[in-house]
């Protein structure tokens, strides 16, 4: 099997009410013990905002850190999930499951496989 990232890509902005967010969480928590009972999830989590975010770089030797994300963005990664599928159709499943629940763009992207790695140091 296959893993795949499954990004969930969140707008800027107030998080919903309760009586809008209740039930996306619901959905979400649903489709999680689906994945969950089909032997597909493997992990899933949510994250902070970008503000919560550190930057760590190497810049002349030296590893310089900033606050705050990467890249400034209308859209952030909110959270993810990841599963395990044994090809790409199947993991576009969970991904399509998710859009629907959560209303927002998911990103479907699989894992390198150690078959896929290169020998240098700093991989791909």
């Amino acid at each position: 099997m296959n893993k795949y990232l499954l990004s969930i890509y969140t707008p800027e902005g107030p998080v919903p009410p309760p009586e809008v967010l209740g039930p996306i969480m619901k959905g979400v928590a649903d489709v999680i013990q689906e994945a969950k009972d089909a032997g597909a999830w493997v992990f899933n989590g949510g994250l902070h905002a970008p503000s919560t975010a550190t930057v760590l770089r190497r810049k002349d030797g030296e590893v310089l850190m900033t606050d705050g994300p990467f890249i400034e963005g209308k859209e952030y990664l909110g959270g993810f999930t990841i599963v395990q599928a044994a090809d790409l159709d199947g993991a576009l499943e969970w991904g399509r499951k998710l859009a629907q629940v959560i209303g927002l763009p998911i990103e479907v992207r699989p894992f390198v496989d150690d078959s896929e790695r290169f020998d240098e140091p700093t991989g791909r």
